[in-house]
């Protein structure tokens, strides 16, 4: 009887370099006992605010499709909590949307963040190393959804801005830093 052959399944090239340089980098480095120990990525989360469009709807759709676009997956709608009589807002009303990436997502996304569209922002010089919350997770924004490839200049109706958090299992930043500095984000020093 023939042995069927087991088709490789897809891995993200991110998750392969965690595997088999990064892990072990850690390990040398803050000296853990366990593989379980080094931090890793476990989710990305991308949140666009929308401001004035929340009483354009066509506006929110549109928005919410170029994200789409930009994470490979349908992102969900944001609600405000509750109402802010100076900025027009009640409870309830679109605000925005955001999108939250795992596994293979979440390090193909990393991937194209880091080689592909960080690189194209206009005038950059590095990413800040201080934008560490002090658990280990690292936040930064983008000024347009311009910079990423996927995203063309005419099929949108604003130029718009999107906050990217990516949060991992670090327990300090200086471990998160290590993690991501080895993983390819592009640190000032």
């Amino acid at each position: 009887m023939a042995e069927k052959k087991k088709e490789p399944s897809y891995r993200p090239r991110l998750a392969v370099l965690y595997r088999e340089r990064v892990v072990p980098e850690m390990i040398q480095e803050f000296g853990y006992k366990n593989v379980m120990q080094v931090p890793k990525v476990s989710k990305v989360i991308i949140n666009m605010g929308v401001g004035e469009g929340s009483r354009d709807q066509k506006l929110l759709e549109a928005l919410r499709d170029s994200l789409g676009v930009i994470a490979g997956q349908k992102p969900v709608i944001t609600k405000s909590r509750k109402a802010i009589a100076n900025f027009r807002l009640r409870q309830g009303m679109s605000v925005g949307c955001k999108v939250t990436l795992r596994r293979s997502r979440m390090y193909d996304f990393l991937d194209r963040l880091m080689s592909i569209t960080i690189p194209r922002v206009r005038d950059f010089r590095g990413l800040s190393p201080r934008s560490f919350d002090g658990h280990g997770n690292y936040a930064m924004g983008l000024q347009e959804q311009l910079v990423f490839p996927e995203i063309e200049y005419d099929s949108i109706p604003q130029v718009q801005g999107m906050d990217i958090v990516i949060v991992t299992t670090a327990k300090t930043d200086e471990e998160a830093a290590a993690l991501l500095t080895r993983l390819g984000m592009p640190f000032r020093r």
